[in-house]
Order: structure tokens, then sequence, then C-alpha cells
């Protein structure tokens, strides 16, 4: 006999949801990282324990969410991002579904606290396996929101079973604040794990620091080796870093690709930069790169994944000829070069007149070593 069709219960359907968004502790971080930085934060705070698995919190010091509205972000397809499928077709923002906070309560035990500019009272309230515990409770909280996860996939023990040993998850919480710390330069981050701080990376607000926090992240070696390159045309804007040859990676572990402010995976923009680098390389070795593509946001499609970890552009075909073609021209021109003042003059046909938000404008000489590199910026960034 046919079973009846019938609507399944809003936690099960949470939690299917959950099963596409959330992998591991790593994609809760992600998702609430993105959150803070759409609401503004230039300053946020992550801790963990065990890898993310007992203990998850993001703090922030954004707009903060208002007292009415906190059960309502807890609610299916809900969001302050997108209005209609206009605002769908150009999104602008690192998050949009309104999945993310209800697919995460309902495999959680989630607490939600904020507080806005305009009010001197925090709210906080409780949520259990996505289900509203004890109402919205007052609670003693600076302007901003506080998201605390706590025993991950409780409730559906299958799920748990899945997650890796403490120190795998939390490299892969680790990877992931890199990654957004890579792109977001004017917000500050602190990672903690266990009581123990990992890093903490200050906001920038100048150009001639953002190799800085590169090599933080990445490492000196990684800056000492790299040039940075900028190119427009029409309404494509690539700009980033890039390795020396000399500097090629036997695995492709030091390869950082962002749409828009976005970190993506895209088989087509991996496919332009190998071509760019396939007549300095060795058979068998990787290049290494961050590389940042800002478009017309109605030019791709960031509804592609329901992680949005990879994207779909409208017209692929221009979009991988202009990376490759404009990264081949960059890797032409990474020879030694001493640091002298007829670089300096070269440096500074380079400086870019458009200020763009996340965006470098300078380029350091080829190969310098980061403080020499970091140099080459100054003078510039006293006259713009």
């Amino acid at each position: 006999m046919t079973a009846k069709i019938q609507k399944l219960p809003d936690t099960l359907i949470n939690q299917i949801a959950a099963g596409e968004v959330i992998e591991r502790p790593a994609s809760i971080v992600k998702e609430l990282v993105e959150n803070s930085i759409d609401a503004d934060a230039d300053s946020i705070s992550i801790e963990l324990e065990q890898g993310g698995i007992p203990r998850i919190s993001i703090r922030d010091n954004g707009t903060g969410i208002e007292k009415s509205q906190l059960e309502m972000a807890l609610t299916r397809h809900a969001t302050s991002k997108i209005t209609s499928l206009t605002d769908l077709q150009h999104v602008t923002s690192l998050g949009f579904r309104g999945e993310a906070l209800p697919s995460i309560a309902s495999v959680s035990r989630l607490r939600l606290s904020s507080n806005t500019e305009q009010t001197n009272q925090g709210w906080t309230l409780h949520w259990d396996g996505g289900v509203m515990d004890r109402g919205i409770k007052p609670v003693a909280h600076t302007q901003g929101t506080t998201v605390e996860v706590l025993d991950l996939f409780y409730n559906t023990p299958a799920r748990r079973k899945f997650m890796r040993a403490e120190k795998t998850e939390y490299s892969h919480c680790e990877q992931t604040v890199k990654r957004l710390a890579m792109v977001n330069f004017d917000v500050a981050f602190t990672l903690r794990h266990n009581q123990k701080t990992a890093f903490t990376l200050p906001a920038i607000h100048d150009n001639a620091n953002r190799l800085d926090r590169i090599a933080n992240l990445l490492g000196n070696t990684f800056a000492e080796h790299a040039v940075f390159f900028e190119h427009a045309h029409e309404n494509m804007h690539l700009y980033g870093w890039l390795a020396a040859p000399t500097f090629s990676r036997a695995q492709a572990d030091l390869q950082y690709q962002y749409v828009n402010g976005r970190n993506i995976r895209d088989k087509m923009i991996s496919h332009a930069v190998k071509l760019a680098y396939q007549d300095v390389l060795y058979h068998g070795r990787h290049p290494a790169y961050v590389v940042y593509l800002d478009l017309d946001p109605g030019a791709v499609d960031v509804n592609a994944h329901p992680a949005k970890h990879e994207v779909r552009f409208r017209d692929s075909r221009s979009i991988h000829d202009f990376v490759r073609q404009t990264l081949k021209r960059a890797i032409s021109e990474l020879r030694p070069a001493k640091l002298d003042s007829e670089n300096i003059a070269k440096l500074s046909s380079f400086v870019s007149t458009t200020h763009v938000k996340n965006q470098p404008l300078f380029r350091p000489g080829s190969g310098a070593a980061l403080e020499q590199a970091r140099q080459l910026y100054s003078p510039h960034i006293a006259e713009s």
C-alpha cells in the first residue's frame, strides 16, 4: 500500500537542511562568522573546545539583533538580507538563505544573546534541538551578538560518528577563520582553542599592512616570494598575490580564491591559474597564490551550493580568459629586481585611483622580502 503524503515536522525539516549546510564544526564557524561580518562587526572572537564539537562560541560587536527579532532569527528562511528575486540575483552579503541558525539549532543546544546600539539591555534565548527553551530572558551584553553552540549532533548520533579527531576538526576550524581573515582585512579576529589563544589579528585599515596579515596567516616565506598584481577590464577586477615559480609546492595547499569577498573553490578559476603557470612550473608542481576577483554581483550566481562553497558564472568563458591572461602577464614580470629608486618609480605607475573595500591598491617589488615589500607601500599610502 502506498504511504500517504504528509508534511514533515519543522524539526525534521531543519535537521535535513543541517545535513546540507552543517558538515562539521568548521561549517558552523563559517556560517556564524559570515553573519558577524554581514552585521558590520569589526571585531570577532571565536572560542572552541575540543575541536568545536562540545562548544563553539562566536562573539562580535556588530549591529546586534532586537529582542523582538531574536526568535525570528531562528526561524527557517527568515533573513534580513534579501526581500525579492532581484536581491537574490544581486547578492552582496555573505549569508542570505536564512538556513544557518535554525539548522545549527536543530542539531545542537544553542544560546543566542544580543544587544543593539539603541538599547542598554541585552536579551538571550536558548534552543534545544530546534525547540525554544525557557523563553527570552534579559542578559548583560554589550552591543553585538554572541552565538554559543553546545553538544553538536547530540540528537543525531549517526552524524556525530562521522566527526574526526579533535586535532582534525580544530584544523578545519582554523583554516576557515584564516580564509575569512584573508579577505576581511578591516575586521579584527581572535581564535582561541581550549582556553589558549591560537592567534590574534588586529584590524588592518591601511593597505601597506595587508601583506603583514597574509604573512601571519600563510607564513613569511610565502610573503617574501609573492608579488602583488592588479588588473581591471570592463566590470571585472582581479588582484592579489602570486608566488614566484621558484616557490612552487608539491601539493595545492596554498591556493586561495575569492569572488566578491567570498572564499570559493572554482574549477574554472583553478584551470585558468594552472594555464597561466604552465610554462614556468615543472610537471607535478603547484603554484601558491591568493587571488581576488570582483565583478558585478549580477554576473555570478552564489546560490549554486547550499554551503556556498561554489559559484556559477554567467559568462565563464570571458572570466576564464580574463583570469588566465592577467595572471600570465603578471607571472611574466616575476624577475629579481633591486629595490632602488628606479623600481620605486616604476611602482608608482601601478597605483590604483579607485578605492574598493577590502582591495589592495599597490604593487610591491618583485621577489621582495616582507619588510622591503611593506616599505614600498608606505610612501604611496601617505600620498593617497
